[in-house]
């Protein structure tokens, strides 16, 4: 089914887009504009209401998902230093491993950020169009 209304097609777009807020430095501004977004529509036009449920879940998903990758580059780089102690010289032989870890999970985070705003501008796309959108590998929390 494909939305008429031009007036739920922007707002439809503007839950979408609004996630990139985050660019701008804001912190979980990626949440918090559909966020806001979709409290002030949901009730007005039920194509907001199913487009700003969608970004809502996919933009906690990827928050979650950034959280859970710098844990891990957390951890990598300094547990890993600590994980032999009775190691001679476990710093030195620990240290270059977690910072080698370290890299690969930064680049997966920005990797992440880019399939993000790829995917956000594919959603705002649809949702101009009239049409519906589900975000592959998001988290159904609403």
């Amino acid at each position: 089914m494909i939305e008429a209304n031009n007036q739920a097609r922007n707002w439809a777009v503007a839950c979408h887009l609004s996630a990139l807020v985050l660019l701008l430095g804001i912190p979980f501004g990626n949440v918090l504009g559909p966020l806001v977004v979709w409290l002030l529509k949901k009730n007005d036009y039920p194509f907001v209401d199913q487009h700003g449920k969608e970004a809502l879940n996919f933009q906690a998903s990827i928050t979650l998902y950034w959280m859970v990758l710098g844990v891990l580059a957390f951890l990598m780089l300094m547990i890993s230093p600590f994980s032999w102690p009775w190691h001679h010289n476990a710093f030195d032989f620990w240290m270059p491993m977690g910072v080698a870890m370290f890299f690969p999970m930064g680049l997966l985070m920005v990797l992440l950020g880019l399939v993000d705003i790829l995917l956000v501008v594919m959603a705002a796309v649809k949702a101009s169009d009239g049409q519906a959108y589900r975000y592959p590998f998001s988290i159904r929390f609403i």
